[in-house]
């Protein structure tokens, strides 16, 4: 849309003076606009009116920014919305990019630069001077709605060095959305470092990320710089943060509030600047509450918080993830793969997917690998059909189908784990890959099933 005389605009603020300075500055620049200082009041008027543009506070006395976006994309999906926030309430303004605003300012504004962002949104539905994300880039995500507002969250941030907290199931697609944050910072350049904190002892760990001196320890037998050292000046992504001790926490911390390290064995602070990327599949906020993941870091490193949501809430992304992963493994292994047949792709998106996106791509890559034509198939003969397939293969007896008419999804990956175990005759390394997930994770998951037993349980 072009900016005319023509475009409305909806500003919504409880502070008068605010709305009153926005419009005639708005108004000199040829744009039109209502103010409201409810958010009832703009509701009403927008019953029987159409906006080119919403802006709206954050913080209204009756009904909230958040619940004001929420209502407008209900009825008006493509309607440009931006959010006025305090520094305060930065985290929710975070939140309000991924449920679909377009944009956010802080306060205290210019009034100027809130009409140059406003004739952004209404020439292109873009915030300025970000590029849009390759077809390419968003194959790895998705498209779906939940997707683009971690688009514009890691558009927000591509200019500012700022710690974030990605949260989601395993295999969601964290890593990726990490690789996404540093590949579009102002600093891409630099180097982007992952260590998988689930996967170390605490004293790998330390010696991973700090390094050690020449006789440290004994077989030191030379000087190695950490991973904390390398990365300065780019990205670090540790995956798991959630696996930490208490002590690591503490050394983490201090790291990240003062930006040096000590090597294991040194006795000379070493300067970095590094930004921090973490990420984990427990709650880290209820991990704090209940005294297992300490306050201090959490805040230090919830600057932003970013969750990706699981692959069974955005079905609507599963025709664009095969497409891509097919391509893929089709170049990687020399195969006529194209596509799945109609009835596969059925299944597939009515399987709920507990391993999430790496489980999809799991499954992909072992369907191209044992292709021979251009349509995959998931029921294909016995000695080549995948073992972890049978759920989306089987049809379920009348029992069966009874007895899942309404199971949680609790439920679903209990089931579907407990018959890999048995399928990999209790394998634990075997079933994690399979399910696309680190063996710490699934020892959790069988720990909360009955002990860390439960997989010999389940085979009895």
């Amino acid at each position: 849309m072009t900016p005319s005389a023509a475009s409305q605009i909806v500003f919504v603020d409880d502070d008068p003076r605010a709305s009153a300075l926005f419009t005639r500055f708005a108004e000199t620049e040829g744009l039109s606009v209502q103010g409201f200082q409810s958010v009832r009041a703009a509701q009403a008027w927008l019953e029987n009116h159409a906006a080119d543009l919403i802006i709206s506070d954050l913080k209204m006395p009756d009904i909230t920014g958040l619940e004001f976006l929420a209502w407008v994309r209900e009825r008006t999906p493509a309607t440009p919305f931006v959010l006025i926030t305090g520094y305060s309430t930065l985290d929710d303004a975070i939140e309000a990019l991924r449920r679909g605003a377009n944009d956010f300012i802080k306060k205290p504004y210019e009034p100027a630069e809130l009409v140059r962002l406003v004739r952004a949104l209404l020439k292109d539905g873009q915030p300025a001077s970000t590029p849009a994300f390759t077809a390419a880039e968003r194959s790895m995500l998705g498209q779906s709605p939940a997707i683009a507002g971690v688009y514009r969250v890691i558009d927000k941030i591509a200019d500012v060095r700022i710690n974030v907290m990605i949260e989601g199931e395993s295999g969601s697609g964290k890593e990726l959305a990490a690789r996404a944050i540093h590949d579009r910072s102002h600093f891409a350049d630099k180097p982007y470092i992952v260590i998988d904190c689930g996967a170390l002892t605490d004293t790998l760990l330390e010696n991973e990320l700090f390094g050690h001196e020449k006789g440290a320890y004994t077989g030191a037998s030379s000087t190695k710089p950490g991973l904390l050292e390398v990365a300065s000046g780019g990205t670090v992504f540790l995956d798991e943060i959630g696996n930490i001790s208490d002590a690591m926490q503490v050394k983490l911390l201090r790291v990240i509030q003062e930006q040096q390290i000590m090597r294991v064995g040194g006795v000379t602070p070493i300067r970095i600047d590094v930004r921090f990327i973490v990420a984990s599949n427990r709650d880290l906020a209820e991990m704090v509450a209940a005294g297992q993941f300490r306050h201090d870091l959490y805040h230090r490193l919830h600057v932003v918080r970013l969750r990706i949501p699981p692959l069974r809430e955005r079905k609507e992304d599963i025709p664009i993830l095969i497409d891509h992963f097919i391509r893929h493994f089709a170049a990687r292994y020399n195969r006529p793969a194209e596509r799945f047949s109609p009835a596969c792709m059925q299944r597939i998106i009515a399987y709920a997917w507990p391993g999430n996106v790496r489980e999809l791509k799991n499954m992909i890559e072992r369907a191209v690998a044992l292709s021979s034509g251009p349509e995959l198939r998931l029921d294909q003969e016995a000695e080549t059909t995948p073992p972890w397939a049978t759920a989306l293969v089987r049809p379920m007896s009348g029992a069966e189908a009874i007895d899942a008419d309404f199971p949680t999804l609790d439920q679903l990956e209990r089931r579907y784990i407990e018959k890999l175990l048995k399928t990999y005759d209790g394998n634990r390394e075997k079933t994690a890959q399979t399910l696309g997930i680190n063996k710490s994770t699934l020892w959790r998951k069988l720990q909360s099933w009955g002990g860390a037993s439960a997989a010999d349980d389940l085979l009895a």
